[in-house]
């Protein structure tokens, strides 16, 4: 059963948090005492129905204050499929949080207001998440309920919303006009609008076709770890485990390894329930070879004649993360690109781009956190990499603060 991956994203109090409790409760993936305790707060609180939005609020201080601020991971399976949530908060301030979330997702659901239309923040959400090469997108309307279920008022959102998404690079983008206070059209289709003729929200998320968003084309495979086990009926096995980025890897191709150059054939592919006969992205296997290489972590295995290109130089879009310092030319990093780790100076601002209204501010002279800009990087090692519009394994990385060790940005290579 394949796995969807997807984050919410909305302006303040469009019900992403509704929404989500919405899901788990009509698709049947709440334990009862979980809803005592919601029923239980939701009276405490005085509201006249069950808040669902306590589901997902984990932190005291969301609940307190009625908003999401980290991201919070919500598990649910249904027969078709099983899923994974990120639960994205809403805030300007919490960029950062948005741009994780969304950073893995193979879909992303922005949540608008029906009453409210298209905002701002409406606006930056979508744009983030084609910045980071969401697949497919779901524009959620909202609160119908509060409007009277207007096709009229839907139809005004969709065209608003589709004049500016033509500015993005969206490829896939869905309307689905909601009330998850009453799950309409949440889990099953509304009574309340007979105009509409598309899937619920759930049936879209079940039948979305995800398999061929992956890059089958381009074998990537970052090596994490060589095993050579020490017990004696195994002395001779060497085998290079990791993750695979791309492409399809089969037992008797030709392979080629990074840095060197070397060419060789796969003898077998390994994972911890026995030897497969084909593995591609995400699987975790372990890869035998025919000939002796030197391998180690941090290098690459890919095809003879499709290599990612091997850079020291990048030019990428990084999400400034790191609210003490700022990014700034000539700041040194280390930079974590798949399984290799090396160290960064910053060569470079050219541009901050401001998400609101995607305008290119060339004066800029640093980042700040939340800020997202273009930046060239010198880098120690050679990294091999992908554009990330192709492959987001290979195109993205992460920036550490070599005096913290904390992370302090997100990078998508161009």
């Amino acid at each position: 059963m394949d796995i969807l991956r997807f984050a919410t994203a909305g302006s303040v109090d469009d019900g992403k948090s509704t929404l989500i409790g919405r899901l788990l409760f009509d698709s049947k993936a709440i334990f009862e005492d979980q809803l005592e305790a919601v029923e239980r707060t939701s009276r405490d609180r005085g509201t006249e129905y069950t808040d669902l939005s306590l589901l997902t609020d984990g932190l005291r201080a969301e609940r307190e204050q009625g908003i999401t601020i980290d991201v919070a991971y919500r598990y649910f399976a249904t027969p078709k499929r099983k899923f994974i949530i990120a639960d994205t908060p809403g805030h300007i301030q919490y960029t950062r949080n948005m741009v994780t979330g969304a950073s893995t997702a193979d879909l992303a659901i922005i949540l608008i207001d029906a009453r409210k239309g298209v905002l701002e923040q409406s606006r930056r959400h979508a744009f983030l998440t084609t910045l980071l090469r969401v697949p497919h997108l779901v524009l959620a309307v909202n609160k119908m309920d509060l409007v009277d279920y207007s096709e009229e008022r839907f139809e005004e959102i969709r065209e608003e919303f589709t004049q500016f998404a033509s500015k993005l690079n969206a490829s896939d983008l869905t309307f689905i006009p909601i009330s998850a206070l009453h799950g309409d059209n949440v889990v099953s289709r509304s009574e309340s609008m007979p105009w509409y003729q598309g899937p619920s929200l759930l049936h879209h998320l079940e039948h979305v076709h995800i398999a061929s968003d992956r890059n089958l084309v381009d074998v990537r495979f970052p090596v994490q770890y060589v095993i050579r086990p020490h017990k004696t009926e195994f002395h001779d096995y060497r085998g290079y485990a990791g993750q695979v980025a791309g492409g399809v890897l089969k037992p008797g191709d030709d392979v080629m390894h990074l840095p060197s150059g070397l060419t060789t054939k796969i003898a077998s592919i390994d994972t911890f329930d026995g030897p497969v006969t084909e593995a591609f992205a995400p699987m975790s296997v372990t890869l035998r070879l025919e000939d002796d290489i030197d391998i180690s972590r941090g290098d690459m295995i890919c095809r003879p004649n499709n290599q990612p290109q091997v850079a020291q130089e990048i030019e990428a879009m990084i999400c400034w993360m790191a609210d003490t310092t700022k990014l700034t030319p000539r700041t040194k990093l280390t930079i974590k690109h798949t399984t290799r780790t090396a160290r960064a100076l910053v060569k470079d601002l050219h541009y901050r781009l401001d998400v609101n209204t995607l305008h290119r501010d060339e004066t800029a002279t640093s980042l700040s956190l939340n800020e997202i800009g273009r930046v060239s990087l010198r880098i120690t090692q050679p990294l091999f990499v992908d554009d990330y519009a192709r492959n987001r394994q290979t195109g993205g990385f992460i920036l550490i603060d070599e005096a913290t060790n904390g992370t302090v940005g997100a990078g998508m290579i161009l």
